[in-house]
């Protein structure tokens, strides 16, 4: 027969257990990091590994442990532009090409002028398709913090894709409007406060034209986000006194279109992506719920449609730089990212290329131009020529504006010192006006690490991987 005591003891020990299970099944923060390397295909993450540390080196990309393919076709397109592809990232839905995380019956219809003659009036019209949730807005309703961070303007297609909705990209006062809490155009599903950190460039689409800006309705969006106690910075001295511990939201719009190419970036005005990066997680991780947040990487984009090779390379770079500041930054606070769901991909490629039988150049390096260099032959290291005896670049493009409309024979005189420069554009197959050069319909790179990654595996839709990131994380 059992003592009061040991009736006592037991008890008790039933009590202590029952709390620390409690304490265990407590729910536990849910972080996801979704990095989107715009136009960032897998030639051109080929070319800047060699770019960054040869050809037998690793970016920190490289070595996320889940990988697979990501088919980007469009609802309308065989190739598509950022917005429906980032779109179906963030919704699961197909849509089809300009239109912003929209149901696919939604068609794109091009801005009109407005009041002061820009073409950024709306004419989607009252009944053209319906929003469709995102991921952002499903972690907002959950309780969880938001971000975004992006080297593009913040209205541009990839970071409008998350919070969102309307029928063309191109829209961005609307697309503005959507992150003021209050506000006229407001996107309510971002909850009464609002996305809390939002950084990178577009300035002018929260501004009067009275200011600088290109706001026709005189509103001044800067002014109204202060009023809604966020933090701003407009300069990267500003944004390294943002001290996060005292911040709970903060915009910053560093520039009034895009930010710098990174190859161009003064660090005194304008922070690096890295930066921007560990300062919103800084910000984000003092939510209990954790955080869902979107880092673009996208001006490689841009260089790629310009075919300056450098630039893009050298940005596919920076983007890389962000990866790994995050994951050291992720498991500082949870070591086995147990909590934490990290994904890296793209959301379309280009017609960037690797030509011939080039020999390893290893990194570019001070008077080594590496994979940006002429190609030199991997059997004797001689220079090699195509049938108009003139040398070539290892790196070239599907189309672009740097075509040689006749015999390439005027070309003899292209050397390493040339085809190594800042602002080179590499020939192309098929001449298009400058700035034109396409997107390619190639499927992508998917990495991933952290809780419920081996989900992302062989070869998938863009849609599912929005399905994939709610079902890794209990989103």
């Amino acid at each position: 027969m059992m003592t009061k005591r040991i009736i006592a003891a037991v008890l008790t020990a039933a009590l202590l257990s029952s709390c620390g299970t409690a304490t265990q099944t407590a729910e536990e923060p849910k972080r996801v990091i979704f990095f989107l390397g715009d136009g960032m295909g897998m030639t051109t993450m080929t070319a800047a590994r060699i770019y960054a540390v040869g050809e037998d080196g690793d970016l920190t990309m490289d070595t996320l442990p889940e990988t697979a393919f990501v088919k980007t076709f469009s609802n309308d397109a065989q190739v598509t532009d950022s917005a429906p592809s980032m779109s179906a990232y963030m919704t699961g839905v197909k849509m089809n090409n300009e239109v912003l995380s929209m149901s696919s019956d939604t068609i794109a219809k091009d801005p009109v002028a407005d009041a002061n003659g820009n073409k950024l009036a709306n004419a989607c019209g009252s009944s053209n398709g319906q929003p469709v949730q995102t991921l952002l807005e499903i972690a907002k309703g959950k309780g969880l913090s938001t971000g975004v961070v992006t080297t593009t303007r913040v209205t541009h297609a990839t970071p409008a894709a998350t919070y969102a909705h309307i029928c063309h990209r191109d829209l961005e006062n609307d697309i503005a409007a959507a992150l003021v809490p209050g506000g006229a155009g407001f996107n309510a599903a971002l909850g009464a406060n609002g996305i809390d950190v939002v950084l990178g460039g577009g300035r002018q689409f929260f501004l009067p034209v009275s200011a600088g800006g290109k706001r026709a309705d005189g509103r001044d969006l800067i002014a109204e986000l202060k009023a809604k106690s966020y933090a701003y910075a407009a300069n990267a001295g500003e944004f390294n006194a943002i001290d996060p511990a005292k911040t709970d939201r903060l915009v910053g719009l560093f520039t009034s279109s895009h930010m710098s190419y990174d190859l161009d970036r003064d660090a005194s005005k304008e922070p690096s992506l890295a930066e921007m990066t560990t300062k919103a997680m800084d910000i984000l991780n003092k939510n209990d719920k954790g955080y869902f947040l979107m880092v673009e990487g996208g001006r490689i984009d841009h260089a790629l449609h310009e075919t300056t090779a450098k630039k893009a390379l050298q940005d596919t770079v920076a983007f890389d730089n962000a990866i790994k500041a995050a994951l050291d930054k992720a498991r500082a606070s949870d070591p086995t990212l147990k909590n934490t769901l990290i994904v890296v991909t793209a959301d379309h490629d280009h017609t960037l290329v690797l030509n011939g039988y080039a020999k390893r150049t290893g990194k570019t390096a001070a008077g080594s131009p590496g994979v940006l260099g002429v190609l030199k032959s991997y059997v004797d290291g001689s220079v090699a020529k195509d049938l108009d005896g003139a040398p070539y670049t290892i790196i070239g493009f599907g189309n672009g504006e740097n075509r040689t409309q006749s015999s390439r024979s005027a070309m003899a005189s292209l050397d390493d010192s040339t085809a190594g420069a800042d602002t080179y554009h590499q020939e192309a197959v098929v001449r298009m006006a400058a700035g034109s050069e396409t997107h390619g319909g190639t499927d992508v790179f998917l990495g991933a690490i952290g809780k419920g990654a081996d989900s992302f595996l062989g070869t998938i839709d863009n849609t599912q991987v929005f399905t994939l990131v709610r079902n890794a994380t209990g989103l």
